[in-house]
């Protein structure tokens, strides 16, 4: 069994999304020695997920700014955002669009126009006034990824798949790299480095059955990081997609509503702006949906030759999962679980929380951007301005010097991997629980809450986690063994679920995507973030006085 990978870098980057791949890449413009390491392959990262665009104020078919780019932010935030983090993204929009576009991504383009930059199509996405999201196509994260991706490969750059993230090596709070599953041998493996960089995206997948996430969006920073003793904050904070289709949470891009498309109930009558920031939109569908009526997505206005051009993924997506043609047919559609706003307390050069020579970036975040509510297009403009940002922050800060022994961590977590596949622990449906769990979130910690809800959620997850806590996977094999793996995940998962219910039990108010119904009105006592931190006898909450739940 390897005992570690060779030599120490300079840094690593666990996560290979658009914001993990644009982070080596600048690091490997600086002359860095630097290792990206990903559970999965970068072309199946949730990045390309991302259909409806990146957001950019450049004013190519509306009148725009940078200024409204910030206010448009700030106001779907509601007053959580740090203006600062808000203004630093929106003023880098041009210029990650500029080298985006230098790097080859085949952004949509405007008949006719004289620059490159210039040619760039745009559209409207949900809580912008003007049509500000460059997109390409409906695959716009697919095609920035696979950019970014060309781009690690042409440039050499160290990487490794196939890593599942186990827990960061940590001693008196300085962070010396990380210690890993290899999951097609099931070796334990140790990883040195002098910063460490988290990248590996959000923890939608807990919402388990109602979500667009892929299955292993499953918080894994975000728990290492609580484990090793930092902080995350804003988890309250879920954001539902509108349109999922019905029943199989496949995810219908907002470039869909952005380019007319319209949203009806069982009449045919319109209830809502279809723009409106997402919260908004998502709760007047679940509305609809509580009353007893369905409610469709239509494009058929639209016309099928602007379909093909503009949102050929959608019109595939339509057909496979709900088998319906969307140049004529409308489709039913359901809320769904899309985007984590809150995630790993980072400071303002990107520094996590409790921790020194550790750094994240990405939907693993509370960077303090998003508030309350994404505004849609800001996602992938985050991953990569951040992404390319954050090294040079890194270079501006001291960073501990203090030697981490990292054999120690990895010994002790081998042992726990060696006990889990002895079977010391007694097996379980953890597929079963996954289902449960989801379910259970979804009805009491989804769009609309209240605190018994939330409660008797709690009290359930709790029970899992301590069930899951001591279960050994039925497969004893080491190689690709998914069950192990789904275990692993699984006890992430909840650990991040626990937080979130933990911030919605606290803040006794509405604000953007946390709804209370027994508290429907925003609060000026909670205009600040909840934080999570987790201690011997479990997580806690703490704002800054110690307060515990």
């Amino acid at each position: 069994m390897s005992d570690s990978v060779e030599n120490r870098y300079d840094l690593l980057v666990i996560g290979a999304g658009i914001a993990g791949m644009s982070a080596v890449i600048s690091a490997k413009e600086r002359g860095m020695r630097v290792m990206m390491v990903s559970k999965t392959s970068p072309t199946r990262a949730q990045s390309v997920m991302a259909q409806g665009g990146i957001n950019a104020a450049l004013g190519n078919v509306s009148e725009d700014s940078v200024r409204m780019h910030i206010e448009d932010t700030l106001k779907s935030s509601h007053g959580l955002a740090n203006p600062e983090m808000v203004e630093r993204m929106c003023t880098l929009a041009p210029s990650v669009i500029e080298k985006l576009e230098r790097l080859g991504v085949p952004f949509s383009r405007i008949d006719g126009a004289e620059t490159p930059l210039g040619s760039i199509a745009q559209r409207r996405l949900g809580g912008a006034r003007v049509a500000r999201a460059c997109y390409a196509q409906d695959y716009t994260g697919l095609k920035i990824a696979h950019t970014l991706y060309d781009t690690v490969l042409h440039m050499g750059i160290e990487r490794m798949d196939d890593l599942f993230l186990l827990s960061l090596v940590s001693e008196d709070a300085v962070v010396g790299g990380a210690v890993f599953l290899r999951i097609s041998t099931g070796e334990v493996i140790s990883i040195e480095a002098d910063k460490v960089l988290l990248a590996t995206g959000g923890f939608g997948a807990a919402y388990h059955g109602y979500t667009t996430n892929a299955c292993g969006t499953t918080g894994d920073a975000a728990s290492a990081v609580l484990r090793a003793g930092g902080r995350l904050s804003g988890m309250e904070f879920v954001q539902f997609h509108p349109t999922a289709l019905k029943g199989s949470s496949i995810l219908i891009s907002e470039s869909a509503r952005g380019e007319g498309g319209i949203l009806v109930d069982e009449s045919g009558e319109r209830f809502t702006d279809e723009l409106a920031p997402r919260d908004e939109v998502s709760r007047a569908i679940f509305s609809k949906i509580k009353s007893g009526s369905d409610v469709y997505l239509d494009l058929t206005g639209l016309g099928r030759e602007k379909l093909e051009k503009l949102m050929p993924q959608e019109l595939h997506l339509a057909s496979l999962h709900a088998g319906v043609d969307l140049a004529t047919q409308r489709v039913a559609v359901s809320p769904a679980v899309h985007y984590t706003m809150g995630g790993i307390e980072v400071d303002e050069n990107y520094a996590v929380t409790g921790l020194k020579n550790c750094f994240a970036v990405g939907e693993c975040t509370n960077s303090h951007l998003h508030g309350a509510n994404r505004l849609g297009g800001n996602s992938l403009l985050e991953i990569s301005a951040f992404g390319f940002d954050v090294v040079d922050k890194m270079e501006r800060m001291e960073v501990s010097d203090s030697v981490v022994d990292i054999s120690l961590s990895r010994d002790r977590v081998r042992e726990e991997i060696e006990s889990m596949l002895a079977g010391e622990g007694e097996t379980c449906d953890i597929y079963a629980l996954r289902r449960e769990f989801g379910e259970i979130l979804f009805t009491d910690v989804g769009i609309i809450r209240d605190r018994d809800g939330l409660v008797s959620a709690l009290k359930r997850c709790s029970e899992i986690e301590n069930i899951v806590s001591e279960c050994s996977p039925p497969d004893r094999s080491r190689c690709h063994n998914g069950s192990l793996v789904h275990l692993l995940e699984s006890r992430n998962a909840i650990l991040c679920a626990r937080a979130t219910i933990l911030g919605a039990i606290y803040r006794e108010e509405s604000r953007g995507a946390h709804y209370r119904s027994d508290f429907p009105d925003e609060n000026g006592m909670f205009g600040e973030d909840i934080v999570i931190g987790m201690g011997e006898s479990g997580i806690f909450v703490d704002r800054g006085m110690g307060v515990s739940l």
